[in-house]
């Protein structure tokens, strides 16, 4: 059996539970040019989202994926692909962000069916957290599998594993958070045994290069790195590095509007022991 054998291979824990990874959304200046976009590469479809005509939710299948909301060239955000942690109260978690050094750079926000934060760790790198109000109405992604991973490149992952713990309970003991280990010179985070995000050292905070300095990484799992790295490119993307990995392989692409994100056909974000 192969590391990327589904019999050998620990699922991936779905982006839901308490202080779970639990949603992805992508900041974009134009709406349409997106789902045109992705909808090649990746194959979603797209229904309007009920916060305004220019966000959307993105789907494979009946499941919801990702949300891309488009901002206005007047406002200086930046265009990228931003995870979001879900929490019990946004309120407690931005102070919580403010009280450890980091930034909160927007929220608590109501938003459709709960309250959003967009903020930063005291490195920079961006993430949201999310509080839902309202029961969710769509279905689940399957207990076994995830449509999108994480990992965290940042300065020190054992300093930001703490910064992130205390923000978002994990390690905490309570029904439903997330466990953290300490695995060679990474961290992982796992959901009831299930690999959820990895972070990992090394970033410089003052690099030139994005993918150098602190940053959350959104990894999408394809079927074919190559077909999809040359379809990305044929819709106006740009391929930014590919790599070999453990159990497979894995590229990073540029959209046509800037957002870096990262396609891999490794089954889930930490490689499994032959």
């Amino acid at each position: 059996m192969t590391e990327s054998d589904p019999r050998t291979a620990p699922s991936t824990a779905p982006l839901t539970g308490p202080a779970a990874p639990c949603w992805v959304t992508l900041m974009t200046r134009d709406l349409r040019a997106a789902q045109r976009f992705y909808s090649g590469v990746l194959g979603w479809t797209f229904r309007p989202g009920k916060i305004g005509a220019e966000f959307s939710v993105a789907r494979r299948g009946d499941i919801p994926v990702a949300g891309i909301f488009a901002v206005s060239t007047a406002y200086q955000v930046a265009v990228a692909w931003t995870p979001y942690f879900a929490v019990a109260d946004a309120d407690v978690a931005a102070a919580r962000v403010r009280e450890r050094s980091g930034t909160v750079a927007v929220g608590p926000l109501t938003l459709g069916k709960g309250r959003g934060v967009l903020a930063s760790d005291r490195d920079g790198a961006s993430f949201g957290l999310w509080e839902r109000t309202e029961p969710a109405t769509s279905p689940p992604a399957p207990d076994d599998h995830a449509h999108t991973w994480l990992r965290l490149r940042t300065r020190d992952a054992f300093d930001a594993a703490i910064f992130y713990g205390e923000v978002l309970d994990w390690a905490s003991g309570r029904p439903g958070c997330c466990d953290v280990a300490y695995e060679g010179d990474e961290v992982i985070v796992r959901c009831e045994g299930r690999p959820l995000a990895r972070i990992s050292s090394g970033a410089v905070e003052t690099a030139v290069d994005p993918l150098v300095r602190p940053h959350w990484q959104v990894q999408f799992p394809v079927a074919d790195v190559p077909v999809t790295v040359a379809e990305a490119v044929r819709k106006g993307g740009t391929l930014v590095e590919e790599r070999t990995v453990a159990g497979g392989s894995e590229a990073t692409l540029r959209d046509p509007d800037g957002a870096l994100f990262t396609v891999t056909d490794v089954r889930g974000p930490v490689e499994v022991p032959g």
